[in-house]
């Protein structure tokens, strides 16, 4: 039996020696329930597991590795793994677990001389005070301990991630360039291959993360292709790849790549299914890329998984509920983590969805706080993408104090650095702030130009729900209050759900034929019940009807007509209907006034294969509305809810 363990353990570790990790872990396994190992063989264990993607299975490896180091009278050894199961335990979010297992390598090494385990143990220590209490001075001091005693004892690893944790700290302090000059001191050890390869990683990973937090998304593009290629080269299939692949997702998602951002973060959730606070990080991505899609729906079922793994779901989740007009929602969502983000880092990734949120519910004061504290750390930090930040945030704050004039300067700086440094999505926003100033201050034309400019940019990266508000707007701006026809009718709006993940699933080519289908088809149904089509949104349908009872009666046969190609050919697309009765303004075919946008907000409400319509359209039909089980919504850029009802259509 004894042999027998002694050879499964050679063949673990050789397997180790070819980074084949995942054959690694099952061969030391094997060794371990073969027969008795020694702390060095559960350590040879513990890391086979990490890296094979098993950090539960990792930290039993660890804690029997401490209890053979503890019987082998060895407490220096000892406390370095009782170091490395905190980090374990930390990444789990047990961190009353894990600060015990600090607080146990400190006591175990108390009474001994001082060797290289004194400086992991500082270096752990500087981390807490950094990341935990956010106390700077004490987290510079204890990292400067670390690097002095990694020197005295050549401990390369040691030495690279004390400097790098001195230059991340000095960064946050506001000391940019000499914080970035010693990362970059580190990430050269990192890069010539004198580390091993988990200290590279970790070095890896947190210069990304530094110039994310930093917004310089483009430096930050530039670290996270070279720790991919790093992984790729090194074969690794624990959590670095998954973290390579959020920072990635962000940068694609900030660029207007939404199809790369998604799969790549996808791919993250997957790899990272076993890793709580990376894996938290990767479903948060994919929050912010579906709400920038319009998919409220699976952008909080994201947050919200997001969440569950410990990760703050701010700012997205107040974004989210701001969009679905619900402002109130959203400040106690923002203020919440408002109040416990303490760094000036930390405030400024909330800071641009608080202003926004502020002067949604017409608190002006608190969005010129919001404002004031954007433009300090915007100045104390220097990145461009905060500047960009600050200018949009004052120049809508003018805009809500009635000051277009002087909004228009702020504004059009954002919208060209946004420009400039290839975010687009941010961009078309602050156009359309842009184009809000111009028409306050009696600039039509220069609204229009803005107000199509951030159109184009929207339609070029399917944000769909983006784009329609900028058609209502400019329909509106072209045909004023008072001017065209005023008539009653009944309007619908149609909308693939889910598009842009089917588009991935089943791809471009196989996209156009089913989008071909649904077009002809959706078209027949109109034109069978009378209806005009006003708009195609792309995936959808803008359609005006005579007359309610005919609204409703072609919704109903386009859900029938979709199920009954489910049961017959196996598939179609999940199409959600909004449907409003009101008043509009007829000019040259083209329908614009506040039914418009109603119906457009009602349409949203819908999930997928759902019509839903207001009590205002189904009091003209013979639909009985007691039955329908009516319910109040609020609806963006309305004052009032709004009373709608889900029509049965099976």
């Amino acid at each position: 039996m004894a042999q027998v363990a002694s050879d499964l353990l050679a063949a673990g570790r050789e397997a180790m020696v070819e980074n084949d990790w995942t054959r690694a872990y099952d061969l030391l396994r094997q060794a371990a329930d073969a027969g008795h190992l020694d702390a060095e063989a559960f350590e040879d264990l513990a890391r086979s597991a990490w890296w094979s993607g098993r950090p539960d299975e990792c930290i039993d490896a660890r804690e029997q590795a401490f209890a053979g180091h503890m019987r082998d009278g060895h407490p220096a050894s000892a406390a370095l793994t009782a170091l490395d199961l905190a980090e374990g335990l930390f990444h789990k979010k047990a961190t009353a677990l894990g600060l015990n297992w600090v607080k146990r390598a400190g006591r175990l090494l108390a009474d001994e001389d001082e060797s290289a385990a004194h400086g992991w143990l500082a270096r752990m220590q500087a981390v807490i005070a950094f990341e935990g209490d956010e106390d700077l001075d004490r987290g510079l001091e204890l990292a400067g301990q670390a690097y002095e005693v990694g020197t005295r004892y050549g401990d390369a690893n040691l030495q690279a991630l004390a400097l790098h944790d001195q230059g991340r700290i000095t960064v946050a302090a506001g000391d940019v360039e000499a914080g970035m000059d010693l990362m970059d001191e580190a990430m050269v050890a990192a890069i010539g291959g004198d580390l091993g390869a988990f200290y590279t990683g970790k070095i890896y990973c947190n210069m990304i993360d530094i110039c994310e937090q930093l917004a310089d998304y483009r430096r930050a593009g530039d670290w996270s292709d070279a720790a991919r290629r790093w992984c790729e080269r090194a074969g690794h299939s624990s959590g670095f790849p998954g973290v390579c692949r959020i920072h990635r997702a962000e940068i694609m998602r900030l660029r207007g790549d939404w199809k790369t951002a998604e799969e790549e973060a996808t791919k993250a959730s997957r790899e990272l299914g076993n890793f709580v606070d990376f894996g938290g990080e990767a479903f948060y991505e994919i929050g912010e890329i579906r709400l920038h899609m319009g998919d409220d729906k699976l952008a909080e079922e994201a947050f919200q998984r997001a969440h569950g793994m410990g990760r703050d779901p701010e700012p997205g989740m107040a974004e989210l509920q701001l969009s679905r007009g619900n402002p109130d929602r959203a400040w106690t969502l923002i203020s919440q983590s408002l109040d416990s983000a303490g760094a000036p880092l930390k405030r400024a990734r909330l800071l641009p969805a608080t202003i926004e949120i502020a002067l949604a519910r017409g608190d002006r004061q608190t969005a010129g706080e919001a404002v004031s504290e954007l433009k300090t750390i915007s100045e104390s930090y220097g990145s461009p993408a905060l500047v960009a930040h600050a200018d949009q945030g004052q120049g809508a704050l003018l805009l809500a104090d009635g000051n277009s004039k002087q909004a228009v300067e702020p504004l059009r700086r954002a919208a060209e650095s946004w420009r400039a440094n290839d975010f687009p999505y941010l961009a078309a926003r602050a156009r359309l702030l842009l184009a809000a100033a111009y028409e306050q201050h009696g600039s039509s034309d220069s609204a229009n130009l803005e107000l199509k400019a951030a159109l184009a940019i929207f339609e070029e990266l399917g944000a769909m729900a983006d784009a329609r508000k900028v058609r209502l707007a400019l329909a509106d701006s072209a045909h004023p209050a008072g001017s065209g026809t005023r008539t009653s009718t009944a309007l619908m709006f149609t909308d693939i759900v889910d598009s842009t993940p089917l588009i991935g699933v089943i791809g471009d080519e196989s996209w156009e034929q089913l989008l071909r289908w649904h077009h002809r088809t959706l078209r027949s149904l109109f034109a069978g019940a009378g209806g005009q089509e006003v708009e195609n949104t792309g995936d959808g349908f803008f359609i005006s009807f005579d007359q309610a009872t005919a609204a409703v009666a072609c919704a109903v046969e386009i859900q029938q007509t979709l199920a009954r190609q489910r049961a017959d050919q196996g598939f179609a697309p999940d199409v959600r209907i909004g449907m409003h009765a009101g008043e509009v303004t007829e000019i040259d075919g083209t329908l614009a006034g506040e039914g418009v946008h109603k119906t457009a907000r009602i349409c949203s409400e819908a999930g997928a294969g759902e019509i839903v319509a207001s009590l205002d359209l189904v009091s003209q039909t013979e639909l009985d509305a007691g039955a329908l089980a009516a319910r109040p919504v609020d609806l963006k850029g309305f004052v009032d809810p709004v009373m709608i009802a889900t029509i049965p259509w099976a």
